[in-house]
């Protein structure tokens, strides 16, 4: 059994290093994967800082919690302390924080703070591996190159593939037929001019990323990559959806975790995606679940519709966002929102997401 800490411990205990115990019981389980902080803005500076490296060197994930009022721009030791966290919840009803510039990306606002935390916790008490995983991974890829964190990214999801939280899920799943292949193209390709137009097209699985539109989408960006004429790449997807994420059916159907890796990071359409992100349009609508948000935020620019919503059901299945998600969001919404977006599982409407930096616009779809 693991035991999920949602009390609150001060800064001056954090500073002092009472979350620094032992994270395994005799038993050999995880004791308290998460500590939950109460962060106050008016502690000393030194007691800020002190609390900021131990939260650094710490085994724990560590997320903050705001009190009900703040003002003014956070002091540099406060800065230091809400960088160090794995992310911290603050009101979102309050002045300082109706400004989306006057709110760091280290806080995820949140309309009741307290049952944004709950809901955290419950996300952690379901999945610690994952959860800490994901914490790690954030952190360890932060300031990586996007090749790089896209192998950190993939090489910690193929450590969960063999983990029990996963092997859960999978028993819980219970067997899936694998899907049948299409009739038709998985993804449509149009030269019009210098732009190349692809549109994903799997509406009948709400274009679910599995192995069939990963490799046609990959054969498609390989194109782009090798033709300098060609200026500018849009990727939509037909039906309901832009992207419903991975094919659920396909989910441990690879041969062993290192061929899994090599697939997803040598291909898969990630990297790709990031070298053609000057040159690179995505338009999002529907579900964007897992992959179909990983992928796109890859991307140089991308608009969504007004009804579009995101989410990351990956640490609910034991796992880490892998299709480059762990790369993609935390470069343009900071890791303490991925790990949050992630850990709860929560859904995100257009607007907040453009609001964070996750999508560049709001357009209807034509």
């Amino acid at each position: 059994m693991v035991a999920v800490d949602s009390s609150w411990m001060t800064v001056e205990d954090l500073a002092s290093g009472a979350a620094g115990h032992p994270l395994f019981s005799e038993g050999g389980e995880l004791d308290s994967p998460l500590v939950v902080v109460r962060v106050d803005p008016a502690a000393e500076e030194a007691v800020l800082a002190a609390a900021a490296a131990k939260a650094r060197a710490g085994s724990r994930l560590l997320v903050g919690i705001m009190p009900g009022r703040r003002t003014g721009v956070p002091s540099p030791g406060l800065q230091e302390l809400l960088q160090s966290l794995d992310a911290t919840i603050g009101p979102a009803g309050v002045p300082a924080m109706r400004d989306a510039a006057a709110v760091p990306r280290a806080v995820v606002p949140a309309v009741d703070p307290e049952d944004a935390l709950q809901s955290l916790c419950a996300g952690v008490r379901a999945n610690p591996q994952a959860a800490m995983i994901l914490g790690q991974t954030l952190r360890a890829s932060e300031t990586l190159s996007v090749p790089a964190a896209l192998d950190v990214e993939s090489l910690a999801y193929s450590t969960l593939l063999g983990g029990p939280e996963f092997r859960r899920w999978l028993e819980n799943r219970g067997p899936q037929k694998p899907p049948q292949p299409a009739a038709h193209d998985a993804v449509l390709i149009r030269r019009e001019g210098d732009r190349l137009a692809l549109t994903l097209n799997r509406p009948e699985r709400r274009n679910a990323y599995g192995a069939d539109v990963r490799d046609a989408l990959v054969a498609a960006l390989e194109v782009a990559v090798a033709d300098p004429s060609v200026h500018h790449v849009l990727l939509d997807g037909n039906g309901p959806s832009f992207c419903a994420g991975g094919d659920l059916a396909e989910f441990g159907t690879t041969p062993d975790p290192a061929t899994a890796h090599l697939i997803r990071t040598r291909g898969g359409a990630g990297r790709l995606m990031h070298l053609l992100a000057g040159r690179t349009e995505v338009r999002l609508h529907g579900h964007c679940v897992g992959a179909g948000i990983e992928i796109p935020a890859l991307a140089g620019r991308v608009i969504a519709d007004p009804g579009t919503l995101f989410r990351l059901p990956e640490v609910g299945m034991g796992l880490i966002p892998a299709a480059g998600g762990a790369t993609s969001l935390p470069r343009r919404i900071g890791r303490w929102r991925t790990f949050y977006l992630c850990a709860t599982g929560m859904t995100l409407d257009a607007p907040t997401a453009l609001l964070w930096g996750l999508i560049d616009g709001i357009e209807s779809r034509p």
